[in-house]
């Protein structure tokens, strides 16, 4: 007797194999980012910067992000800056939500290049940054997202993003 309710347990639990397959949640697309702001890097005084960049984010979990982003910062005169960072980007809310707060660390490498007295002089260092946002679905594809960070060489930045979502 004890064979045939070992055999229907079976049965059962395999017979719910697909459902708890099907229930689990497909992962959002892959994300190609646009960025641009400004910059405020710690000085005597702030130092302003204007800011570019970049991103990729492919999703591990439904609202967890990880991928590549590449900051182009323009200070005053020949103060040039470029953040290269890998980041992790936690969602707040589900995917299924129009509009999701964020938060969002990285780190990576920090490089800055000044020109004194006609020769350029350059630095490398490790960076990081923090922060969050929020970000709102404008179509099936599109989203746009404000932002704040605070990072390392010490800085906050204020940004606006564009992100497509590609394929599916």
């Amino acid at each position: 007797m004890s064979s045939v309710y070992r055999g229907l347990t079976l049965l059962l639990v395999l017979a719910g194999v697909p459902t708890l397959a099907v229930a689990q949640p497909a992962l959002p697309a892959p994300v190609v980012e646009f960025t641009g702001g400004y910059a405020g890097f710690a000085d005597d005084a702030t130092v302003s910067h204007g800011m570019l960049g970049s991103a990729f984010r492919v999703y591990v979990t439904p609202r967890l992000s990880v991928g590549p982003e590449v900051q182009y910062m323009i200070g005053p005169d020949t103060d040039r800056d470029l953040i290269v960072t890998g980041n992790a980007t936690f969602d707040l809310l589900p995917p299924s939500r129009r509009t999701t707060p964020f938060v969002v660390a990285g780190a990576g490498l920090f490089r800055h290049s000044q020109q004194f007295a006609g020769r350029t002089f350059s630095s490398t260092e490790g960076a990081f940054t923090g922060g969050g946002g929020v970000r709102t679905r404008i179509s099936d594809r599109v989203s746009a997202a404000a932002e704040v960070r605070a990072g390392w060489e010490l800085h906050y930045r204020v940004s606006g993003t564009v992100a497509v979502a590609l394929g599916r």
